[in-house]
C-alpha cells in the first residue's frame, strides 16, 4: 500500500506540473490549447531517447526534453497564435494526435507502438523499487515547488498582467502598445516547457513510454484539474491536480464492490463516477475550489511637495 501511495504522489506531482504549465497558457493568456499531451510526449520521448540510446546523463536528458518541448511550443504558437477560440483548440488537438500517430507508425524513431522500455531512472538499480520511488517523489515534489514559485513570479510581474489583459480584452492591450503576438508566443514557450519537464520526469519514473499513453484523455484530466481547482490560480492548479488524481484512483476501489457488472461496464461506471464527482465540485464551486483573485495594481503616491501643497490649500 505504501508503494501505491508513493506512486500516486508522483502522479499527482506530474499532473500538478502540467496544470501549472497550462495555467499560464489557458488560465492567464486565455489560449485554449487542447494539444498539451503532445508537448508532454515531446519531453518524454526526447529525454528517453537521449538517455537510453545516446547515454546522456539523466539531468541533461530532462533539460533537453524541457527545452525541445518549449521550442516545439514556440513553433506551434507561431503557426496558430492568430487563431482564436475553437479554431486554436482544434489545431492544437490535431498537433497532439499527429504526434501520437507519427510515434505509432515510424518504427525507426522509438519502436512504434512497442514503445521505449528500459529508460534509466536516477539510481534505480542501487536503491531498489521502494527507495527509488521515495527518491523520485522527492524529485517531483521539488520540481513542482520550484515551478510553482516560477509561475507565481511570472504571473505577478508586468508580463503576467499583460497576459491577463490579453485574456480579458486583446484589443485594449494592442491599443496600449503591447505586441500581443509576442506575448502569446512567450506564454506558449513557458507553458510547454513545463509540460515537457513533466513528460521527461514521467518517462524516467515509469521507465516505459508508448504512444497509447499520450491519449487525449490526459488533456481532459489536466483541463479538469484547472477547472476544479480554480482557473488562473497556481494554488488552484495544484489542488485540482491532486483532487483529480484522488478521484481517478479512489474509484478503482469502489468498482469491485458493485456486484454483477463486467470489466467493461466497470470501466464505464468508473468514468461516470469521476464525472459526477467533478460536476458536484463545480456545482458548489463554479470558479473552482481556489478561485483566482486579481491583485489591484498599486496606486501612485503623491510626492512630498504635492502633499505639502495640498495641506496648505486645506
Amino acid at each position: 500500500m505504501e508503494h501505491y501511495l508513493v506512486a500516486m504522489g508522483v502522479t499527482a506531482g506530474i499532473y500538478a506540473m502540467m496544470a501549472l504549465g497550462m495555467n499560464v497558457i489557458w488560465g492567464k493568456a486565455g489560449l485554449i490549447n487542447l494539444g498539451l499531451v503532445g508537448f508532454f510526449a515531446v519531453g518524454a520521448y526526447t529525454s528517453g531517447l537521449l538517455t537510453l540510446r545516446l547515454g546522456w546523463p539523466i539531468p541533461l536528458g530532462i533539460a533537453a526534453g524541457t527545452l525541445v518541448a518549449s521550442l516545439v511550443g514556440v513553433l506551434v504558437a507561431m503557426i496558430t497564435v492568430r487563431l482564436r477560440g475553437d479554431y486554436l483548440a482544434i489545431v492544437t488537438l490535431g498537433f497532439a494526435e499527429t504526434m501520437r500517430i507519427v510515434m505509432s507508425n515510424e518504427l525507426w524513431i522509438a519502436n512504434g507502438t512497442d514503445g521505449l522500455s528500459g529508460i534509466p531512472g536516477p539510481f534505480r538499480q542501487a536503491l531498489g523499487p521502494h527507495l527509488f520511488n521515495l527518491q523520485f517523489l522527492g524529485i517531483v515534489t521539488a520540481a513542482t515547488v520550484i515551478l510553482f514559485f516560477l509561475v507565481e513570479r511570472l504571473v505577478n510581474s508586468p508580463f503576467g498582467r499583460v497576459l491577463r489583459g490579453i485574456r480579458d480584452d486583446e484589443q485594449v492591450v494592442q491599443v496600449a502598445g503591447k505586441n500581443v503576438v509576442t506575448f502569446k508566443i512567450k506564454a506558449f514557450a513557458f507553458g510547454t516547457a513545463a509540460l515537457g519537464l513533466a513528460g521527461a520526469l514521467y518517462g524516467h519514473f515509469t521507465s516505459f513510454i508508448a504512444p497509447d499513453l499520450f491519449a487525449p484523455l490526459l488533456t481532459l484530466y489536466v483541463k479538469l484539474s484547472l477547472l476544479a481547482g480554480g482557473l488562473g490560480n497556481s494554488i488552484g492548479a495544484v489542488v485540482g491536480a491532486v483532487l483529480v488524481v484522488f478521484f481517478l484512483e479512489s474509484t478503482r476501489f469502489i468498482i469491485p464492490l458493485v456486484p454483477g457488472i463486467s470489466a467493461v461496464q466497470g470501466a464505464a461506471l468508473r468514468e461516470l463516477l469521476i464525472a459526477v464527482a467533478l460536476l458536484v465540485v463545480l456545482r458548489f464551486y463554479a470558479r473552482g475550489l481556489v478561485p483566482e483573485s486579481i491583485p489591484q495594481p498599486p496606486l501612485p503616491t503623491a510626492p512630498p511637495e504635492a502633499a505639502v501643497a495640498i495641506e496648505r490649500v486645506r
